[in-house]
């Protein structure tokens, strides 16, 4: 009997593997860009200015994805429809708009349920993915190590696993694109075991790469540790760059970076090693943080957080918070953290930066650091990685906080910050 059931499993497991190829072959010759419109709903706890910022979120997420948004609905509801997310009238409104252009997709802004997606899928007849689907989709299309393909296959895995009823129809029409790189299935039983075997497999592979993981940081012990921490696309990898004279791959998408990246950091008088990680985002999928647990744990390790802020951006606050939360969320948030307001060259009025003479930067950096956003945020410190401005005070404030926070390690002299400090 045991031997049966093995020998099914093994056929199950045989079965979904090849339906993967076959899924992946689909969307390599998939037409370059799918259409796509944006869908979201203004409740009674949010402001229209922030949907409207969500969506334009959910849009450069689309376009990291690579489709291209034609169009965006907003409907004001006390809570989102429990059936199908948005009100009668508005799912006609949509659909009249997908019919008459050939919509390929519509995403909605928030994480369907399994029941919310077969009755859109039937009432628009199109695909339909929601934030985290998207968002899932994009670290299964950047990830590069073993270590996060296995992560971002686990999360893809464990998304999928309470939605398999529907996808079994739906993956059936044998249709690729943004979305479809994942698990599915041919038979809705076998295939369920097939994915639960899938999902213990994956995750013996990643507690072997975590242990490696945390031997090799344990090596490391002797050494100061920095982090780079912050919202996606706010320019921790250009800085990364910058201060580890290193080429990180670095783009002006969303999660740019997924895998950690660590450089030894030699400067004159000292050393450190420089971490890059994954960006946060809001709404981040919850399966996401908990299968890049040995990439966060490069954050929960480190001595020193830099939190680097995008501070053009018009909801750079927001972004701040959602940090924040996320650092709660993985046990980081009592670190000693720096805050990095980058891209300060971006800045519109007030804040307008004079680049005719260096006169005209440090008198600009002076009305910064009198602004409410240093003395509300301490130890700030502001600047353009691009433009390379003000990196020199990025460095000193840096290279004290660490002698204080870790006076012995290698490379650096046992002495304490300044009084004002």
């Amino acid at each position: 009997m045991q031997v049966e059931h093995l020998n099914e499993n093994k056929q199950a497991s045989a079965c979904l593997n090849d339906f993967l190829m076959a899924r992946q072959k689909i969307f390599e010759t998939q037409k370059p860009h799918e259409t796509a419109v944006l869908v979201g709903v203004v409740t009674q706890q949010q402001r229209l200015e922030q949907a409207e910022e969500y969506l334009d979120e959910l849009a450069f997420l689309a376009l990291t994805a690579g489709a291209v948004v034609k169009n965006r609905f907003l409907q004001r509801l006390p809570n989102r429809h429990p059936k199908t997310y948005v009100g009668e009238g508005k799912l006609a409104e949509i659909k009249d708009y997908v019919v008459a252009f050939e919509i390929d997709l519509v995403i909605f802004d928030d994480e369907l349920s399994p029941s919310q997606i077969r009755n859109l899928e039937e009432a628009l007849q199109v695909k339909i993915l929601d934030r985290s689907n998207l968002i899932l989709d994009i670290f299964a299309s950047r990830a590069r190590t073993a270590q996060a393909k296995f992560q971002v296959e686990l999360a893809q895995a464990q998304y999928l696993l309470p939605r398999l009823t529907r996808m079994w129809t739906h993956l059936s029409k044998q249709k690729g694109g943004i979305g479809m790189k994942g698990p599915g299935e041919t038979e809705i039983e076998t295939d369920r075991r097939a994915l639960r075997t899938k999902i213990d497999k994956l995750k013996e592979r990643l507690d072997i790469i975590d242990k490696q993981a945390y031997t090799q940081r344990r090596n490391r012990d002797n050494k100061a540790r920095v982090a780079l921490v912050g919202y996606t696309n706010v320019g921790k990898s250009t800085l990364m760059n910058l201060l580890s004279k290193s080429e990180v791959f670095a783009e002006n998408k969303l999660f740019a970076t997924l895998d950690s990246t660590v450089r030894k950091v030699v400067w004159p008088e000292q050393s450190f090693l420089l971490t890059d990680t994954v960006g946060f985002i809001r709404k981040l999928p919850h399966q996401l943080v908990e299968c890049f647990k040995s990439t966060l744990d490069e954050i929960r390790e480190a001595d020193l957080l830099l939190h680097v802020v995008d501070i053009s951006h018009a909801g750079f606050e927001d972004q701040i918070h959602v940090v924040h939360e996320t650092l709660k969320e993985i046990g980081a948030r009592d670190k000693t953290i720096l805050l990095v307001f980058n891209k300060i060259d971006a800045l519109q009025a007030p804040f307008i930066l004079n680049e005719e003479t260096v006169s005209g930067k440090e008198d600009y950096i002076i009305q910064l650091k009198n602004s409410w956003m240093a003395k509300e945020n301490y130890p700030v410190v502001f600047v353009s990685a691009h433009k390379k401005i003000n990196i020199e005070e990025l460095k000193s404030t840096l290279v004290e906080l660490l002698k204080k926070i870790k006076p012995n390690s290698e490379g650096f002299y046992n002495y304490q910050l300044p009084a004002d400090h």
